[in-house]
């Protein structure tokens, strides 16, 4: 009985392994694809001029995406539906978000945060208090494909694309 306990066990630390890897490969594959596919990207205008800055995300977006938090070092599946309000000088403002991490629905409103982006349309966004991503931004600001990078403390496998949904009003 103990051998078949132990058996089991073996299979089962096997099995996680082998499934950690292969979604750890299916992430880096889908991120290097979306990474390629947006060195593609090119405005209508002025391509080889093209230069983003913390302006060049203005509006409410939409973040929907899936991944996994890794607690204990097992992939524990997590998805979001998201809005962001970029308010085109570094700050933004999650007016509504639902996750459900392994089933459990958590809402949210009113978070808050900052982002950064450099000419190459590379930078970072951070919520207050919260989870911390790279992102690469399109050109005209219509996309921004982000990647989860922090808390280290709470590792994850989370990525995905934000997509305009409503331009910002003109004040």
């Amino acid at each position: 009985m103990k051998t078949k306990k132990k058996e089991i066990t073996i299979m089962n630390t096997r099995l996680t392994k082998t499934i950690m890897g292969s979604l750890l490969f299916a992430c880096g594959l889908v991120s290097l694809v979306a990474a390629g596919m947006a060195s593609n990207i090119a405005p209508a205008d002025n391509a080889e001029t093209a230069q983003c800055s913390p302006h060049t995300l203005r509006g409410s977006y939409l973040f929907a995406t899936h991944g996994w938090n890794i607690i204990g070092g097992v992939a524990v599946p997590k998805a979001i539906v998201e809005g962001i309000d970029f308010n085109g000088d570094g700050t933004l403002v999650s007016p509504f978000a639902t996750v459900s991490i392994n089933g459990n629905i958590i809402h949210s409103s009113g978070s808050v945060g900052s982002y950064t982006i450099e000419a190459d349309c590379t930078g970072t966004l951070t919520f207050t208090g919260g989870a911390s991503f790279d992102i690469f931004v399109e050109p005209t600001g219509k996309q921004l494909w982000m990647i989860q990078t922090g808390p280290a403390a709470a590792p994850a496998v989370f990525e995905g694309t934000v997509t305009r949904v409503s331009p910002a009003v003109s004040k």
